[in-house]
């Protein structure tokens, strides 16, 4: 009796690499073709979690993650935008490259533990290098530990407080409510005067 070849059954690549491929076989129970698939797939999540570290350690604790952030300025103070900063722990020659937003701010995230304190940290942005070091408090276990390092000055602001656009609306509004409260009371005063003269209009035609 012939073999059934072996069918294809899926196969994943990145980067033209193929990282698994799958056959079946027809059977009876189909056991063997789910413990392939069972390995196939603990296969890829290996190679995924050894090619991609910086997206494994955004989900670590406060106590294993660094962040290193700040603005790009230009001479005009205002935020140079899609420019690359590098930032590199020149120790462990361990580093990132990221691009400043639309207000030239950056931020870069490291899975750093309490062994890395005091390592150099090296960020270069606009042609300009700083050097500087790992620093935060080693029995802090909870609290964020970042530095902030700016380029140029002018236009770094706190990222976490409300945008200048919304401070301008409420203010806005804050006029509006007030003129509104303003012409409710004039409207008030003017129809209680009215109401006086028409009171005293009636007693003199008595």
């Amino acid at each position: 009796m012939l073999e059934t070849p072996p069918q294809n059954w899926g196969s994943l690549s990145w980067r033209g690499v193929l990282l698994f491929e799958t056959t079946a076989r027809p059977t009876g129970t189909g056991t063997g073709l789910r413990q392939r698939q069972g390995f196939s797939v603990a296969i890829v999540a290996l190679c995924l979690s050894v090619s991609f570290p910086s997206v494994s350690s955004a989900t670590h604790e406060a106590d294993h993650r660094f962040t290193v952030e700040g603005f790009v300025c230009g001479t005009d103070g205002k935020g140079i935008a899609n420019t690359d900063v590098l930032v590199k722990d020149t120790k462990i020659s361990y580093g990132q490259i990221v691009k400043t937003d639309g207000d030239g701010y950056y931020k870069a995230t490291f899975h750093l533990h309490n062994e890395n304190f005091g390592d150099p940290l090296l960020v270069e942005a606009n042609g300009e290098q700083q050097n500087h070091k790992v620093q935060f408090d080693p029995k802090d276990l909870e609290s964020e530990r970042k530095v902030q390092i700016h380029f140029g000055s002018g236009c770094a602001h706190d990222v976490n407080s409300p945008p200048v656009w919304l401070w301008w609306g409420l203010g806005g509004t804050a006029v509006v409510v007030a003129g509104a409260v303003g012409v409710k009371r004039i409207v008030k005063a003017r129809q209680k005067q009215g109401q006086k003269r028409g009171k005293g209009q009636g007693k003199r035609k008595h």
